[in-house]
């Protein structure tokens, strides 16, 4: 688990009597968290009170999710508010961001479409590091984009805008061209995965979350449709679950993209695929 941003929230319990942190371990344990020491020393530095603690570290108990209790998680060392209706930035998908900054300079003028933006931690991520290019966050959810909005304000970002639109319509598509890339963490995971997910998991936004049957659908239309909004040369990249790098690589193939590649993250799992027109 990554550890929360140190600009997350308020710091008035950075130096707790050793009681309360061994009481809040406890309720953690009880619950069958598994990392309740260093989540109980997560909750003391942002909790606003012991009271405020207690119930934070009750409801985590619970397998709430501890990003959502807290408000503010990180990624590629930014914070980024988060909340019920947006999933949850992971540290596997800062090899998606990792791939385009090694791939696209940046430079005035060129334009960076991120779909299924969510919070925009990919786009803003990016956009830390690539000042002169401009970034669009899409996404369907009005929800998700509240937060992806406190986070462009959150993170002083001024070269990024978002759009709510459905990112699977040709009408979307259709609106863009000449893009430098098009980034995607998209919805992959089957219906046999929606059976089987973890408790905290289940708290997030299931329309973040389904991929379809196979987990490919939105692989499937946005390799189609998006290929005409990039520039000739422009890069796809896209987020993928551990067990469809191939078969993401093949509808690659399969659309005319070129120099197609499957990168691995941290743990050593097929994570991102790419290609470019």
């Amino acid at each position: 688990m990554v550890r929360p941003a140190d600009a997350a929230g308020p710091r008035q319990m950075k130096r707790m009597e050793p009681m309360l942190l061994r009481r809040l371990a406890e309720t953690l344990r009880a619950g069958g968290i598994e990392d309740a020491e260093l989540e109980a020393k997560w909750i003391t530095e942002d909790a606003a009170s012991e009271a405020d603690a207690l119930e934070i570290a009750q409801r985590r108990a619970k397998h709430e999710p501890l990003q959502y209790l807290l408000g503010t998680w990180e990624f590629y060392g930014l914070p980024f508010c988060v909340g019920e209706g947006v999933l949850i930035p992971r540290a596997d998908t800062e090899t998606l961001v990792d791939a385009v900054r090694m791939r696209i300079p940046d430079a005035a003028g060129q334009q960076i479409a991120d779909l299924c933006t969510g919070s925009g931690c990919i786009a803003l991520a990016l956009a830390a590091h690539m000042p002169l290019t401009q970034f669009t966050g899409i996404d369907i959810s009005g929800q998700a984009l509240q937060y992806a909005q406190k986070n462009i304000a959150l993170n002083g970002a001024r070269n990024m805008r978002t759009e709510c639109a459905d990112v699977l319509a040709g009408e979307t598509a259709a609106q863009y061209h000449g893009l430098a890339a098009v980034v995607c963490n998209p919805p992959y995971l089957t219906a046999e995965d929606m059976q089987n997910l973890q408790a905290e998991v289940r708290y997030e936004p299931a329309l973040a979350l389904f991929g379809g049957t196979d987990g490919l659908d939105f692989y499937r239309r946005i390799t189609a449709l998006w290929r005409g909004a990039l520039a000739e040369g422009g890069l796809l990249a896209f987020e993928t679950g551990c067990t469809q790098g191939d078969a993401v690589r093949e509808l690659l193939s399969d659309n005319g993209f070129h120099e197609t590649e499957i990168l691995r993250d941290l743990s050593g799992n097929p994570r991102v695929v790419l290609g470019r027109k």
